[in-house]
């Protein structure tokens, strides 16, 4: 089934400018994240997975209207990545908030659910 996209945009180089082979794609469910020229890869994360954003933005990012949005998350391919140099970092950062939320009250998902399985994850590995 295919999901509307939401948000679309393309990593950007330190001006500003989109020539990269890094590409982003939002839906109500998922990001998508599309590396690659020669060799293409495609990580996804279900919105609900995600645990934490944090936005930072450099001199050189807000002198070209760039920011970097940080991502924490319970997936197990994707824990902690960035969506790198993207144009209004900030109002996509809050729309992807909005989402996350929303997608955790679709599937009836609480942070309360990924503290035990982080903590169960911790207990197994060791670390406690």
């Amino acid at each position: 089934m295919e999901h509307e996209i939401v948000w679309r945009d393309r990593k950007r180089v330190w001006c500003g400018l989109p020539w990269t082979f890094t590409k982003y794609e939002l839906s109500r469910e998922k990001l998508i994240i599309k590396t690659g020229f020669f060799t293409q890869n495609q990580d996804e994360v279900r919105l609900y997975r995600i645990l934490d954003l944090s936005l930072k933005r450099s001199l050189m990012q807000r002198m070209f209207g760039l920011g970097t949005i940080q991502c924490h998350s319970v997936d197990k391919t994707m824990k902690n990545f960035e969506i790198k140099n993207i144009k209004n970092s900030e109002h996509v950062k809050n729309q992807l908030s909005d989402l996350i939320e929303e997608a955790r009250r679709t599937n009836r998902v609480s942070s309360r659910e990924f503290m035990t399985e982080q903590e169960d994850e911790d207990e197994e590995g060791g670390e406690v």
